[in-house]
């Protein structure tokens, strides 16, 4: 057991210290450095507060704010509810389905373009060519 717990330590230090080495800064922190980054890590509620390594902001939740995430402007949701309803992509019943699933006459459906005569005339003439069509079909 002693041997394990050697080994534990041994890999814990090597871990330090190859961390330290991989830095790219090595130039040590000023006084007023350090203070400010400490004074970041409190009002963000970056620092540990219990036992079990917690951070304040997760135990806390309440004082510290959500972080700001990028918001659209009412431009842009205006537009992008404006392109849904014109599309029938808006909930329209408690069931979940769409406005273009009940309403399907309403709206555009996705129309999938087939090849013209010509373009299946041409691609049997290439098969017929290159041996890849049967002549003997079973049925």
């Amino acid at each position: 057991m002693k041997r394990t717990q050697i080994s534990a330590i041994a890999i814990a230090f090597s871990t330090l210290f190859a961390g330290q080495a991989m830095a790219a800064d090595n130039a040590p922190l000023t006084r007023a450095q350090v203070k400010a980054e400490l004074t970041q890590a409190v009002n963000s509620g970056y620092t540990v507060v219990t036992e079990s390594g917690l951070l304040a902001k997760d135990v806390f939740s309440s004082n510290y704010p959500a972080p700001q995430v990028e918001s659209l402007t009412r431009a842009q949701v205006r537009a992008e509810l404006a392109e849904a309803i014109a599309s029938g992509n808006v909930f329209v019943s408690e069931s979940g389905q769409r406005a273009n699933e009940v309403f399907s006459s309403n709206y555009a459906q996705d129309s999938s373009i087939g090849k013209s005569r010509e373009e299946v005339r041409q691609e049997l003439a290439e098969a017929i060519e290159n041996g890849l069509l049967d002549k003997h079909i079973s049925a």
